[in-house]
């Protein structure tokens, strides 16, 4: 596969008034044409921050990449002119935000709003422009498109806004389509259809897909490859099959032991003890550790390196070590009991 979008040991903080929030810390991750990889962790992991940090969306005042790369198609958009991301926005990256309510402007139609990329980014003339807008609104299954790409967001259902903005942000066709927890407003019917939706676009146009969320049930739907993201780090990374089946860090056993089973004895839901760790001023070691009930010394005091479970499975943990303790992952963390 070619490979589309890159981040080397990418690096964000935050300014504040209680100091450096060091809220990403050497990210690395790969994304090839066409494939979808979800970041799931949970609130504060640092997901939706390495999304805004590649359409560098970022606050300019209080926020910077303080080091690392973001290469797309080989350029290195941490580099790159406002003018020349202004270029890119839209046109070869585009982004769908959690709330479509607050992504799209309430004083333009929807049609004026899909319009507005197709007419910067690809010169048509008003009349293609509102011809492509009508395609796009029945391509993400729209009902009656020529009547509706006259109205307003107030006047379609959640569900319904959630697909204009999907139509607003294939409308130039982008090569990468980040998709910042796209279903979380919805209740759980539209969500499996906003999902079905993504996967059929995907199919139909090739582009890439970045998912952010927390919803493990969501990954399993949508993405090929995971990437598991606690304290600004990426500590798991494999295809869904790996992290769901064979899944190697500690945090990710967490993570798949808290989600909801259908034919469970017990009701009760099980959660991970503790909090993330204070980004202010992060751990030395693995930003686990504090809350790892199989931390060694060396946990704590340093950072574990990604080692390589298979050519497509890493895992930044002390455990894969070949001088640790074996340890096995606890049962209600193997999704079918596979060991």
């Amino acid at each position: 596969m070619e490979k589309l979008l890159e981040l080397k040991n990418v690096h964000v903080s935050f300014n504040t008034y209680g100091g450096e929030v060091k809220a990403v810390r050497g990210v690395n991750l790969q994304l090839d044409k066409g494939e979808s990889l979800a970041i799931v962790g949970e609130s504060g992991s640092g997901k939706s921050v390495t999304s805004k940090a590649v359409m560098r969306l970022l606050p300019a005042k209080t926020s910077k990449i303080k080091e690392g790369q973001i290469l797309f198609e080989g350029k290195d958009l941490v580099k790159a002119s406002n003018r020349e991301m202004e270029k890119i926005r839209g046109a070869e990256i585009s982004m769908i935000f959690q709330d479509p309510m607050t992504s799209l402007n309430p004083t333009m139609t929807v049609g004026k709003q899909i319009m507005e990329g197709l007419r910067k980014h690809q010169n048509m003339s008003k009349g293609e422009a509102k011809e492509r807008a009508i395609n796009l609104l029945k391509l993400v299954g729209i009902p009656n498109p020529e009547v509706r790409v006259q109205e307003y967001p107030h006047q379609f259902s959640g569900g319904m806004r959630q697909r204009v903005v999907i139509a607003i942000a294939l409308a130039c066709n982008p090569k990468l389509l980040i998709a910042d927890e796209p279903t979380t407003a919805l209740d759980v019917t539209i969500q499996a259809q906003i999902l079905d939706l993504m996967r059929d676009l995907q199919e139909k146009t090739g582009t890439a897909i970045i998912l952010i969320t927390h919803d493990l049930g969501v990954v399993a739907n949508l993405a090929q490859r995971v990437a598991v993201m606690y304290g600004g780090t990426i500590v798991e990374t494999g295809t869904v099959d790996e992290i769901f089946y064979k899944p190697k860090h500690p945090y990710t056993w967490g993570l798949l032991a808290s989600m909801p089973k259908l034919h469970a004895e017990s009701k009760e839901l099980l959660a991970i003890p503790g909090t993330p760790p204070d980004l202010l001023n992060p751990p030395k070691g693995c930003p686990f550790a504090a809350r790892c009930p199989y931390a060694m010394e060396v946990c704590v005091e340093h950072m574990p390196e990604a080692y390589d479970v298979s050519t497509s499975h890493k895992a930044a943990c002390w455990l894969l070590d070949e001088r640790a303790p074996k340890v096995e992952p606890p049962e209600e963390a193997l999704v079918g009991g596979a060991r």
